[in-house]
């Protein structure tokens, strides 16, 4: 039944592809996930003259658990800031793009692979609609989630996409699931 799914797979995906493209582009869905710092050319300037290498560094950093419980240490962390930076190497939209798209592939091909167990031949839309959607949103809402609990990133916008991108993964799996009758 997998090979009956490739379409479904390929369309999921360039939906996902193209969803991803409004939610970034176009809906102000991430418009204040990053906030642009009063200082950024100093901020900047600071960073370049450290030389750090591409990497996410926290602040105050530690080497060793020993290190992260000495009194220094700890008297930085209650002092302040603290924070977490990743520093990008020289970033490619066109690798970027290309990337995102073999992701929305994958997480499209896995659901199907899923749902070619659960869900059996001919099964109403609602049904394969429910399971390919919930799956999916599974997979695309749980580590973001994770995240912001860890390093407090803002992820309004990606639950907001999670359950579009839950939907739209559901819908066309439900529309085009094999041996669905079609009137």
């Amino acid at each position: 039944m997998l090979l009956e799914l490739l379409l479904p797979i390929i369309l999921s995906a360039i939906a996902l592809f193209f969803a991803s493209f409004l939610s970034w582009m176009v809906l102000p869905l991430h418009f204040r996930d990053w906030v642009k710092c009063d200082r950024d050319e100093d901020l900047t300037n600071a960073v370049r003259d450290l030389g750090l290498p591409a990497g996410s560094y926290m602040f105050p950093g530690w080497n060793t658990p020993e290190e992260m419980k000495s009194p220094e240490y700890v008297a930085k962390w209650e002092k302040g800031p603290v924070g977490i930076m990743t520093v990008f190497p020289k970033v490619s939209m066109g690798q970027n793009l290309g990337l995102t798209f073999l992701y929305f592939l994958a997480v499209s091909f896995c659901l199907a692979y899923l749902a070619s167990f659960a869900v059996d031949r001919g099964a109403d839309f609602m049904h394969v609609f429910r399971f390919v959607a919930t799956a999916g949103l599974m997979a695309f809402l749980a580590a973001i989630l994770q995240h912001a609990i860890w390093f407090h990133n803002r992820i309004i916008g990606h639950i907001i996409e999670s359950v579009a991108y839950a939907v739209i993964t559901g819908a066309i799996f439900a529309a085009m699931w094999p041996g669905f009758p079609r009137q």
